[in-house]
């Protein structure tokens, strides 16, 4: 289980001082040995972007050859100050990621290590701006999206699980979480079996899917919808990608306070655990090679989905 993980995580970025300095340090008291935290200013503030890496027993970074998963917790921010008080629903995305990589080093530290490398990167920033948005207002974020994906998204990782606050929409009205397609090289590929099995693992209930358009694989600053952040560590990497989306049964602003709900949080925090272990061990896939490659042959590259396009 994961509870102590994710309450101490949460009491440690539930704070107007919260820094990824901090983080960094509780992670290292759980045996991290590579833990990078990069300070990034933009035009509407500054944040730390804290990246950890937990090294399996056959991972690349010791010359194995098990894939390497990326745990990416996707938010504009943990805080709205002053205009809010405390940690907003948006800051759920850093709280899964820092939790799962901190359980991940603990139990690596007791002697249960995965056999892939996990790399886990999120940023930490206490009082973030926010911006208008339909149905709800979103949060912004203190850096450029371009910015934040070439921090976070590793050219190491095989595949990526992106884990964002998803209440402000009126397409996936749950408590809970729920997974999106995977995306890949702008192609929205069917559901994973294998991660669906994982979600009814760590759930208890039967899977619920993140609708996902065209618009949302984009990258922002294109002018078009985008249901949030979720899935923009595409735009980024030829990896498949995830999106673990915490969702609720009304819109809930991702500025508002007082909206998490640390049970979702730690279900979650399972999942993408079990994502890491399943993965690493060849028994999880994200998408069908063969069917990709089928695809590609019969209608082309959709890579230019990642791009600005025309305009750009």
């Amino acid at each position: 289980m994961s509870w102590r993980h994710v309450i101490e995580m949460s009491d440690l970025l539930d704070s107007p001082s919260a820094s990824g300095k901090a983080v960094a340090e509780v992670l290292k008291s759980l045996g991290a040995t590579e833990v990078e935290v990069t300070e990034v200013t933009g035009e509407a503030g500054e944040t730390e972007f804290v990246k950890v890496l937990i090294p399996g027993t056959n991972g690349r970074s010791s010359g194995g050859d098990a894939p390497t998963l990326g745990i990416i917790g996707r938010l504009g921010g943990l805080g709205a100050r002053p205009e809010q008080i405390g940690f907003v629903s948006d800051g759920d995305g850093a709280l899964v990621a820092l939790s799962a990589a901190a359980k991940l080093l603990d139990a690596a530290a007791k002697g249960d290590r995965l056999p892939g490398d996990v790399i886990v990167s999120t940023h930490v920033d206490p009082d973030a701006p926010t911006q208008p948005h339909d149905p709800v207002p979103f949060m912004g974020s203190s850096v450029d999206m371009a910015v934040t994906n070439s921090v976070e998204v590793s050219a190491e990782m095989d595949a990526i699980v992106s884990v964002d606050t998803t209440r402000g929409n009126r397409i996936c009205n749950h408590r809970g979480f729920a997974i999106t397609p995977t995306i890949k090289e702008g192609w929205i590929l069917r559901v994973s079996e294998s991660l669906l099995d994982i979600v009814e693992r760590t759930s208890g209930q039967n899977p619920v899917i993140l609708p996902i358009t065209t618009q949302d694989i984009t990258p922002y600053g294109n002018d078009v919808y985008h249901v949030n952040s979720i899935v923009q560590p595409t735009t980024a990497t030829p990896a498949p990608v995830v999106g673990v989306a915490l969702t609720t049964v009304t819109a809930v602003p991702g500025s508002a306070t007082g909206a998490s709900d640390l049970q979702v949080v730690e279900s979650a925090v399972r999942f993408v655990i079990e994502t890491a272990k399943d993965y690493g061990r060849g028994i999880a896939s994200f998408y069908d090679p063969a069917e990709f490659e089928r695809l590609t042959s019969l209608y082309g590259s959709l890579a230019h989905l990642q791009t600005k396009g025309a305009e750009s």
